[in-house]
C-alpha cells in the first residue's frame, strides 16, 4: 500500500469545454491518456494518491462531473486539494458525499498508512513581483486554512501540500514555510508550475530542514510520483 502524488491534471471531458493542453509544450501530447496508462500500470486499488489542484477546467460542479467520474474509475483512493482553477469547487460537505474514492480537503487532514496528510491551495506570495494589496487578503486566508489543516492533525509524520508553490523566490520565505516548520513537516509536494523555462527555478530539494518537491504533471511526465512505497 503506497502513497503517490501528482496535480494539474488540467481535465476537460465534458461537452461543449476542451481545453487542449499540448499548445504548452511537448509535455502535453495527449497526456489524458498518458496520465489514465502511467496511473493503471503503477497504482493499485489499494494505493493512495494526493491530487495536489488544478484537477478539471470546468466552472460548475455539473460539468466537472465528468471529469472527477473519469479520475473516481482509476484504481486508488485520491485525496483532493483544490487548485486556482478547480472554480467547480464549492460545499465541501457535499463533495465529500459524491465518491467513495475520493476525499476532498479543506481546512482538515487525511490519514494514510501511517502518514498525515495536511495541505491548502496556497496562493502567490509576497516575494511575488505581482503581489497585490487583494493577494494578500487571500494569501493570510490560506496561511489559516493550512494552520486550520495542521493544527487539526493528530500525532504522526506529516506530508505537506500545496497547489501553489511555497514561495516564489528561492532567496525569499513566505508564512507557508513557516507553518511547515513551525508543525514539524518534513516534505512538501507542491504543484502549479509548468514550463521547460519555469522548471529552472523552483524550489526544490532541502530548504530551512524540509524538503519541497514539484508535482505538475508535465513535470512528472504524466507518471504520478511514488512518495512513500
Amino acid at each position: 500500500m503506497s502513497i503517490y502524488a501528482i496535480s494539474d491534471l488540467h481535465l476537460s471531458l465534458a461537452p461543449g469545454i476542451h481545453k487542449p493542453m499540448d499548445i504548452f509544450g511537448t509535455r502535453w501530447y495527449n497526456h489524458v491518456q498518458r496520465l489514465y496508462d502511467n496511473w493503471n500500470r503503477s497504482i493499485r486499488e489499494e494505493d493512495t494518491v494526493i491530487v495536489a489542484g488544478d484537477i478539471s477546467w470546468a466552472l460548475k460542479l455539473n460539468e466537472a462531473r465528468y471529469d472527477l467520474d473519469w479520475v473516481d474509475s482509476l484504481p486508488g483512493h485520491k485525496v483532493f486539494f483544490k487548485g486556482n482553477h478547480d472554480h467547480w469547487w464549492s460545499g465541501i460537505t457535499k463533495l465529500n458525499k459524491m465518491y467513495e474514492t475520493i476525499t476532498f480537503v479543506q481546512n482538515d487532514f487525511y490519514m494514510a498508512e501511517g502518514f498525515v496528510i495536511c495541505g491548502t491551495r496556497g496562493w502567490l506570495t509576497p516575494d511575488n513581483d505581482d503581489f497585490t494589496e487583494k493577494d494578500e487578503k487571500v494569501y493570510k486566508r490560506e496561511l489559516l486554512r493550512l494552520e486550520n489543516s495542521l493544527s487539526s492533525a493528530p500525532a504522526g509524520e506529516i506530508i505537506g501540500v500545496l497547489h501553489f508553490p511555497p514561495v516564489s523566490k528561492l532567496i525569499s520565505f513566505s508564512g507557508f514555510q513557516q507553518l511547515f516548520e513551525n508543525y514539524g513537516v518534513k516534505r512538501v509536494l507542491y504543484g502549479h508550475i509548468h514550463g521547460e523555462e519555469n522548471f529552472r527555478h523552483i524550489i526544490s530539494g532541502n530548504h530551512h530542514g524540509i524538503e519541497y518537491q514539484l508535482i505538475s504533471l508535465d513535470y512528472l511526465n504524466c507518471k504520478p510520483l511514488l512518495v512513500q512505497p
